[in-house]
Protein backbone atom coordinates (compact mmCIF):
# COMPACT_ATOMS: atom_id res chain seq x y z
CA UNK A 1 0.00 0.00 0.00
CA UNK A 2 1.19 3.74 -0.55
CA UNK A 3 0.99 5.29 2.55
CA UNK A 4 1.72 9.10 3.34
CA UNK A 5 2.80 9.89 6.85
CA UNK A 6 2.33 13.11 7.95
CA UNK A 7 5.16 13.99 10.55
CA UNK A 8 8.59 12.95 12.26
CA UNK A 9 8.13 13.12 15.53
CA UNK A 10 8.05 10.23 17.71
CA UNK A 11 5.07 8.30 16.43
CA UNK A 12 5.72 9.22 13.17
CA UNK A 13 9.50 7.77 12.95
CA UNK A 14 7.56 4.66 14.96
CA UNK A 15 4.66 4.43 12.00
CA UNK A 16 6.65 5.16 8.81
CA UNK A 17 9.35 2.22 10.06
CA UNK A 18 6.78 -0.27 11.11
CA UNK A 19 4.89 0.15 7.93
CA UNK A 20 8.15 -0.05 5.82
CA UNK A 21 9.56 -2.87 7.64
CA UNK A 22 6.21 -4.72 6.91
CA UNK A 23 6.38 -3.97 2.67
CA UNK A 24 4.36 -0.92 2.21
CA UNK A 25 5.79 1.91 -0.10
CA UNK A 26 6.29 4.86 2.38
CA UNK A 27 6.39 8.22 2.32
CA UNK A 28 7.60 10.52 5.11
CA UNK A 29 6.64 14.26 5.31
CA UNK A 30 7.82 17.05 8.01
CA UNK A 31 7.21 20.88 7.62
CA UNK A 32 10.85 21.15 9.08
CA UNK A 33 13.21 20.05 6.51
CA UNK A 34 16.16 20.35 8.99
CA UNK A 35 14.43 17.42 11.86
CA UNK A 36 13.92 14.93 8.61
CA UNK A 37 17.71 15.84 6.72
CA UNK A 38 19.51 12.93 8.07
CA UNK A 39 16.81 10.28 7.48
CA UNK A 40 16.95 12.22 3.56
CA UNK A 41 20.22 11.42 3.00
CA UNK A 42 20.01 7.49 4.10
CA UNK A 43 16.60 7.02 3.36
CA UNK A 44 16.23 4.79 6.44
CA UNK A 45 14.73 4.78 9.96
CA UNK A 46 16.70 2.58 13.02
CA UNK A 47 14.57 0.78 15.09
CA UNK A 48 14.69 -0.67 18.02
CA UNK A 49 12.64 -2.63 20.62
CA UNK A 50 9.12 -4.69 19.75
CA UNK A 51 9.60 -3.25 16.68
CA UNK A 52 13.30 -4.31 15.18
CA UNK A 53 14.90 -3.18 11.60
CA UNK A 54 16.12 -0.86 9.30
CA UNK A 55 13.11 0.90 7.63
CA UNK A 56 13.40 1.87 4.37
CA UNK A 57 11.32 4.79 3.79
CA UNK A 58 10.64 5.34 -0.34
CA UNK A 59 10.91 9.97 -0.13
CA UNK A 60 11.28 11.38 2.59
CA UNK A 61 10.38 15.38 1.79
CA UNK A 62 9.14 18.55 3.41
CA UNK A 63 7.27 18.88 -0.16
CA UNK A 64 3.50 17.89 0.97
CA UNK A 65 2.23 18.19 -2.36
CA UNK A 66 5.24 15.30 -3.29
CA UNK A 67 4.05 13.38 -0.04
CA UNK A 68 0.29 13.16 -1.14
CA UNK A 69 0.68 12.49 -4.76
CA UNK A 70 -0.83 8.88 -5.60
CA UNK A 71 -1.30 8.14 -1.99
CA UNK A 72 -3.58 5.41 -0.88
CA UNK A 73 -3.77 6.52 2.95
CA UNK A 74 -2.57 9.42 4.92
CA UNK A 75 -1.66 9.05 8.70
CA UNK A 76 -1.26 12.00 10.44
CA UNK A 77 0.80 11.75 13.33
CA UNK A 78 1.75 15.71 14.11
CA UNK A 79 0.27 17.26 17.45
CA UNK A 80 -3.12 18.14 17.41
CA UNK A 81 -2.14 22.04 17.74
CA UNK A 82 -0.58 21.49 13.90
CA UNK A 83 -4.16 20.01 12.52
CA UNK A 84 -5.74 23.31 11.95
CA UNK A 85 -2.49 24.47 9.14
CA UNK A 86 -2.24 21.27 8.06
CA UNK A 87 -5.50 20.46 7.45
CA UNK A 88 -5.48 23.37 5.03
CA UNK A 89 -2.24 22.60 3.90
CA UNK A 90 -3.73 18.80 2.62
CA UNK A 91 -7.22 20.51 1.15
CA UNK A 92 -4.98 22.51 -1.22
CA UNK A 93 -2.65 19.78 -2.51
CA UNK A 94 -4.42 16.98 -1.95
CA UNK A 95 -6.04 15.61 -5.28
CA UNK A 96 -8.09 12.65 -4.77
CA UNK A 97 -10.50 11.61 -2.01
CA UNK A 98 -8.68 9.60 0.42
CA UNK A 99 -8.91 7.88 3.86
CA UNK A 100 -7.21 10.36 6.76
CA UNK A 101 -6.73 9.13 9.91
CA UNK A 102 -5.40 11.51 12.91
CA UNK A 103 -3.20 9.55 15.10
CA UNK A 104 -4.45 10.80 17.59
CA UNK A 105 -7.23 12.88 17.20
CA UNK A 106 -7.12 14.25 20.92
CA UNK A 107 -10.44 15.94 21.45
CA UNK A 108 -12.63 16.59 18.27
CA UNK A 109 -10.08 16.21 16.34
CA UNK A 110 -11.73 14.80 12.87
CA UNK A 111 -14.55 17.66 13.47
CA UNK A 112 -12.05 20.52 13.11
CA UNK A 113 -9.86 18.77 9.97
CA UNK A 114 -12.91 18.54 8.02
CA UNK A 115 -14.27 21.58 8.77
CA UNK A 116 -10.78 23.11 8.04
CA UNK A 117 -10.42 20.89 5.11
CA UNK A 118 -13.74 21.75 3.35
CA UNK A 119 -13.35 25.38 3.58
CA UNK A 120 -10.24 24.68 1.23
CA UNK A 121 -11.04 22.04 -1.03
CA UNK A 122 -14.29 21.61 -2.63
CA UNK A 123 -12.93 19.21 -5.31
CA UNK A 124 -12.16 15.70 -2.91
CA UNK A 125 -14.20 14.62 -0.05
CA UNK A 126 -11.86 12.41 2.09
CA UNK A 127 -12.86 10.26 4.80
CA UNK A 128 -11.45 11.76 8.24
CA UNK A 129 -10.88 9.34 11.38
CA UNK A 130 -9.39 9.80 14.45
CA UNK A 131 -7.90 7.36 17.09
CA UNK A 132 -8.36 7.75 20.97
CA UNK A 133 -4.19 7.61 21.55
CA UNK A 134 -1.46 6.26 19.13
CA UNK A 135 -0.38 2.78 18.74
CA UNK A 136 2.87 3.11 20.17
CA UNK A 137 4.65 3.98 23.10
CA UNK A 138 7.85 5.11 21.90
CA UNK A 139 10.60 8.00 21.81
CA UNK A 140 13.01 9.14 19.52
CA UNK A 141 16.97 8.37 20.10
CA UNK A 142 18.06 10.29 17.51
CA UNK A 143 17.42 11.82 14.42
CA UNK A 144 16.93 8.68 12.31
CA UNK A 145 16.51 6.13 14.99
CA UNK A 146 13.65 5.34 17.54
CA UNK A 147 12.88 3.11 20.32
CA UNK A 148 9.50 1.81 20.10
CA UNK A 149 8.76 0.30 23.71
CA UNK A 150 5.17 -0.87 23.58
CA UNK A 151 2.45 -1.66 21.10
CA UNK A 152 -0.43 -0.36 22.76
CA UNK A 153 -3.71 -2.82 22.71
CA UNK A 154 -7.43 -2.61 21.60
CA UNK A 155 -6.88 1.82 20.56
CA UNK A 156 -10.63 2.84 19.78
CA UNK A 157 -10.74 4.67 16.13
CA UNK A 158 -13.77 6.62 14.92
CA UNK A 159 -15.23 8.45 12.10
CA UNK A 160 -17.67 11.46 11.93
CA UNK A 161 -20.08 8.82 10.77
CA UNK A 162 -19.24 6.02 13.47
CA UNK A 163 -20.92 3.86 10.97
CA UNK A 164 -18.25 3.13 9.28
CA UNK A 165 -15.31 2.75 11.66
CA UNK A 166 -15.29 -1.37 11.13
CA UNK A 167 -14.61 -0.94 7.46
CA UNK A 168 -12.18 1.96 8.07
CA UNK A 169 -10.00 -0.31 10.00
CA UNK A 170 -10.01 -2.93 7.24
CA UNK A 171 -8.92 -0.18 4.82
CA UNK A 172 -5.57 0.28 7.16
CA UNK A 173 -2.50 -1.96 6.35
CA UNK A 174 -2.48 -5.27 8.18
CA UNK A 175 0.47 -4.81 10.30
CA UNK A 176 -1.78 -2.03 12.27
CA UNK A 177 -4.82 -2.88 11.94
CA UNK A 178 -4.76 -5.45 14.53
CA UNK A 179 -4.35 -2.98 17.09
CA UNK A 180 -7.45 -0.88 16.21
CA UNK A 181 -10.48 -1.80 17.49
CA UNK A 182 -14.11 0.29 15.99
CA UNK A 183 -15.17 2.86 18.37
CA UNK A 184 -19.15 3.51 19.22
CA UNK A 185 -18.72 7.44 18.04
CA UNK A 186 -16.18 9.96 18.50
CA UNK A 187 -17.43 10.48 21.86
CA UNK A 188 -15.17 7.41 22.84
CA UNK A 189 -11.51 8.47 20.91
CA UNK A 190 -12.45 12.40 21.89
CA UNK A 191 -13.67 11.88 24.97
CA UNK A 192 -12.37 8.82 25.43
CA UNK A 193 -8.67 11.32 25.04
CA UNK A 194 -6.95 10.12 28.13
CA UNK A 195 -3.51 12.25 27.09
CA UNK A 196 -5.41 15.08 28.74
CA UNK A 197 -5.92 13.55 31.94
CA UNK A 198 -2.23 12.04 32.63
CA UNK A 199 -0.46 14.80 30.43
CA UNK A 200 -1.50 18.25 31.45
CA UNK A 201 -1.71 18.64 35.51
CA UNK A 202 1.19 16.59 36.23
CA UNK A 203 3.70 18.66 34.27
CA UNK A 204 1.86 21.77 35.78
CA UNK A 205 2.37 20.72 39.59
CA UNK A 206 5.85 19.42 38.80
CA UNK A 207 6.67 22.52 37.23
CA UNK A 208 9.77 23.50 39.41
CA UNK A 209 11.10 20.20 39.14
CA UNK A 210 10.77 20.04 35.69
CA UNK A 211 12.40 23.13 35.69
CA UNK A 212 15.40 22.15 37.80
CA UNK A 213 18.32 21.49 35.49
CA UNK A 214 20.15 19.44 37.70
CA UNK A 215 17.71 16.70 38.03
CA UNK A 216 15.68 14.42 36.00
CA UNK A 217 13.00 12.43 36.61
CA UNK A 218 10.52 9.97 35.35
CA UNK A 219 7.36 11.76 34.35
CA UNK A 220 4.86 8.73 35.48
CA UNK A 221 7.05 6.95 38.02
CA UNK A 222 8.43 10.20 40.22
CA UNK A 223 6.21 13.12 38.71
CA UNK A 224 2.42 11.28 39.08
CA UNK A 225 2.88 10.60 43.34
CA UNK A 226 -0.03 9.00 44.87
CA UNK A 227 -1.87 12.74 45.75
CA UNK A 228 -0.94 13.70 42.15
CA UNK A 229 -2.88 10.44 40.79
CA UNK A 230 -6.41 10.81 43.54
CA UNK A 231 -6.48 14.42 41.78
CA UNK A 232 -6.34 13.27 38.07
CA UNK A 233 -9.25 11.17 39.22
CA UNK A 234 -11.05 13.71 39.71
CA UNK A 235 -10.64 15.37 36.51
CA UNK A 236 -11.29 11.84 35.48
CA UNK A 237 -14.81 11.90 36.84
CA UNK A 238 -15.69 15.12 35.30
CA UNK A 239 -14.43 13.42 31.94
CA UNK A 240 -16.42 10.61 32.42
CA UNK A 241 -19.76 12.58 33.39
CA UNK A 242 -19.55 14.29 30.09
CA UNK A 243 -19.82 11.18 28.05
CA UNK A 244 -22.65 9.93 30.38
CA UNK A 245 -24.67 13.16 29.53
CA UNK A 246 -23.63 12.32 25.68
CA UNK A 247 -24.81 9.45 26.22
CA UNK A 248 -22.33 6.90 26.09
CA UNK A 249 -19.89 6.11 29.34
CA UNK A 250 -16.10 6.17 28.43
CA UNK A 251 -13.66 4.09 30.55
CA UNK A 252 -11.84 5.64 33.38
CA UNK A 253 -8.30 6.26 32.82
CA UNK A 254 -7.47 3.75 35.20
CA UNK A 255 -9.51 0.98 33.36
CA UNK A 256 -7.93 2.20 29.94
CA UNK A 257 -4.25 1.75 31.14
CA UNK A 258 -5.45 -1.68 32.71
CA UNK A 259 -7.03 -2.58 28.83
CA UNK A 260 -4.58 -0.71 27.15
CA UNK A 261 -0.92 -2.30 29.02
CA UNK A 262 -2.39 -5.32 30.65
CA UNK A 263 -1.61 -3.91 34.02
CA UNK A 264 -3.13 -4.79 37.50
CA UNK A 265 -4.08 -1.98 40.13
CA UNK A 266 -6.56 -0.59 43.04
CA UNK A 267 -6.02 2.53 41.92
CA UNK A 268 -4.89 4.82 38.78
CA UNK A 269 -1.38 5.22 40.83
CA UNK A 270 -1.00 1.46 41.00
CA UNK A 271 -1.85 0.91 37.93
CA UNK A 272 0.69 3.53 36.63
CA UNK A 273 3.58 2.57 38.71
CA UNK A 274 2.42 -1.57 37.58
CA UNK A 275 3.23 -0.20 34.19
CA UNK A 276 6.24 -1.43 33.06
CA UNK A 277 5.79 0.71 29.51
CA UNK A 278 6.20 3.95 31.89
CA UNK A 279 9.32 2.91 33.80
CA UNK A 280 12.34 4.72 31.53
CA UNK A 281 9.95 7.94 30.14
CA UNK A 282 11.62 11.04 31.44
CA UNK A 283 9.65 13.88 32.07
CA UNK A 284 10.21 16.79 29.96
CA UNK A 285 13.08 19.67 30.72
CA UNK A 286 11.06 22.20 30.31
CA UNK A 287 6.93 23.31 30.55
CA UNK A 288 7.34 24.80 26.84
CA UNK A 289 5.85 20.65 25.52
CA UNK A 290 2.96 19.52 23.56
CA UNK A 291 1.89 17.90 27.18
CA UNK A 292 0.82 21.67 27.87
CA UNK A 293 0.72 23.13 24.34
CA UNK A 294 -1.57 20.93 22.86
CA UNK A 295 -3.05 18.90 25.93
CA UNK A 296 -4.36 21.99 27.19
CA UNK A 297 -6.57 23.56 24.15
CA UNK A 298 -6.92 20.49 22.40
CA UNK A 299 -8.35 18.04 24.95
CA UNK A 300 -8.86 20.14 28.37
CA UNK A 301 -10.58 23.25 26.90
CA UNK A 302 -13.00 21.38 24.33
CA UNK A 303 -13.78 18.93 27.24
CA UNK A 304 -14.37 22.06 29.76
CA UNK A 305 -16.51 23.82 26.76
CA UNK A 306 -18.90 21.04 26.09
CA UNK A 307 -18.96 20.15 29.65
CA UNK A 308 -20.09 23.88 30.22
CA UNK A 309 -22.90 23.49 27.15
CA UNK A 310 -23.71 20.26 29.05
CA UNK A 311 -24.78 22.39 32.25
CA UNK A 312 -21.88 20.58 34.20
CA UNK A 313 -19.23 22.00 36.54
CA UNK A 314 -16.08 21.53 35.17
CA UNK A 315 -14.54 22.86 38.47
CA UNK A 316 -10.92 20.31 38.28
CA UNK A 317 -10.86 20.77 34.73
CA UNK A 318 -11.05 24.32 34.80
CA UNK A 319 -8.64 24.99 37.85
CA UNK A 320 -6.10 22.99 35.37
CA UNK A 321 -6.65 25.17 32.32
CA UNK A 322 -6.43 28.51 34.73
CA UNK A 323 -3.35 27.53 36.09
CA UNK A 324 -1.37 26.53 32.84
CA UNK A 325 -2.90 30.20 31.12
CA UNK A 326 -1.41 31.72 34.62
CA UNK A 327 1.53 30.01 34.53
CA UNK A 328 2.54 30.46 30.60
CA UNK A 329 1.01 33.71 29.98
CA UNK A 330 -1.10 31.79 27.25
CA UNK A 331 -4.90 32.41 26.53
CA UNK A 332 -5.54 28.70 25.64
CA UNK A 333 -9.35 28.64 25.60
CA UNK A 334 -8.99 31.47 22.86
CA UNK A 335 -6.46 28.72 21.09
CA UNK A 336 -8.14 25.88 21.50
CA UNK A 337 -11.21 23.96 20.50
CA UNK A 338 -13.88 25.17 21.68
CA UNK A 339 -17.71 24.58 21.14
CA UNK A 340 -18.40 27.62 19.53
CA UNK A 341 -15.31 27.44 17.20
CA UNK A 342 -16.41 23.64 15.88
CA UNK A 343 -20.28 24.85 15.54
CA UNK A 344 -19.59 27.20 13.13
CA UNK A 345 -20.48 25.33 10.07
CA UNK A 346 -21.73 21.85 11.50
CA UNK A 347 -23.48 20.79 15.34
CA UNK A 348 -20.97 19.02 16.66
CA UNK A 349 -23.45 16.71 18.89
CA UNK A 350 -24.45 15.26 15.85
CA UNK A 351 -21.38 13.62 15.43
CA UNK A 352 -21.15 12.59 19.11
CA UNK A 353 -23.91 9.88 18.73
CA UNK A 354 -23.57 6.17 18.13
CA UNK A 355 -26.30 6.24 15.60
CA UNK A 356 -25.91 5.34 12.33
CA UNK A 357 -26.05 8.83 10.04
CA UNK A 358 -26.26 7.91 5.89
CA UNK A 359 -25.16 11.47 5.43
CA UNK A 360 -21.98 12.40 7.12
CA UNK A 361 -19.20 10.25 4.46
CA UNK A 362 -16.67 13.61 4.51
CA UNK A 363 -19.35 15.62 6.18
Amino acid sequence: MNVTVLGAGNSGLAMAAHLSLYGNKVRLWNRSKENIAKIMETGTIYCEGVICGNGKINLVTSDIALALEGTDLVLVTTPANSHRDLAKLVAENLKESVLIVLNPGRTFGAIEFKKVFSAYNTRSEPLVAETQTTIYTCRKTGEDSIHVIALKDSVLLSALDASLNESIIQMLPECIRRYFVPAKSLVETSIGNVGMILHCAPLLLNAGWTENKDNIYKYYYDGITPTIAQFLEEIDRERITVSEKLGLRVESTQDWLKRTYGVKGRNLYECIQNNDAYKHIEAPSSLQHRYIYEDIPFGLVPLESIGHTLGLSMSNTTLIIDLACRLLGVDFRREGRTLDYLSENSDVLTYLSPAERSDAHGA
